[in-house]
């Protein structure tokens, strides 16, 4: 799996271009803004890009899905349907984040835990994580040992929980039960900032050991 990892807008969140390196076909993960800076990307790098993968509901992760699946007409998929409170509050994200104005939308299809999504032959398995929001996602893709996590886990840190439906034990819950049971190798491609390890996590984080929160 080839992984290209794009920043976007103020909040510099990472959205990811994965690749299946044996067909060419792509997903965009977490597309949440400067549309035209991923369109350039796929442009330049001749993405052929077949859905867009979503995370979670919060506008700096999906703020840039709905303008690019018009343009690039394939579907948007995922998260869990228990984020649809996040997704009907768009327009108030907007302005409470200081976006643009913004009308909600609603993927073409949520997803369950235990869902396999294929990107050419690519698997990536569907690990329900709340806590962040009630509908969080990650995927995890088991050859190349690599879990695209939202914002469930960061290198020492862990999601917030102090929007509205967050809740910390749920999500160091989450952690614990479907990302520390991952092997220690795998790498965590958070939605902000750099990548770690589970092992690194499971031996380093303080929010996960108890000396934080």
């Amino acid at each position: 799996m080839h992984v290209l990892t794009v920043p976007v807008t103020s909040f510099m969140q990472n959205t990811r271009f994965i690749t299946c390196q044996s067909t060419g076909k792509s997903a965009v993960i977490d597309p949440g803004g400067d549309v035209d800076k991923l369109q350039s990307v796929i442009a330049q790098n001749k993405l052929d890009v077949e859905v867009i993968l979503l995370t979670h509901g919060h506008l700096d992760h999906v703020g840039a899905a709905d303008l690019l699946k018009a343009v690039l007409k394939v579907d948007i998929i995922g998260p869990h349907q228990d984020e649809t409170f996040w997704f009907e509050a768009i327009p108030m994200q907007a302005q409470m984040f200081g976006f643009k104005p913004k009308q909600a939308f609603l993927p073409d299809r949520w997803l369950t835990a235990g869902d396999v999504v294929k990107v050419g032959k690519l698997e990536l398995e569907v690990r329900f994580c709340p806590g962040h929001t009630p509908g969080h996602v990650v995927f995890y893709e088991k050859s190349s040992k690599t879990v695209i996590v939202g914002d469930v886990l960061f290198k020492g840190a862990i999601g917030r929980t102090d929007f509205p439906k967050g809740n910390t034990e749920q999500l160091k819950e989450s952690i614990r039960k479907e990302l520390f049971s991952l092997p220690d190798e795998t790498v965590v491609m958070s939605g902000h900032g750099e990548n770690t390890t589970i092992g690194y996590e499971k031996q380093n984080n303080p929010f996960m050991s108890g000396r934080f929160g």
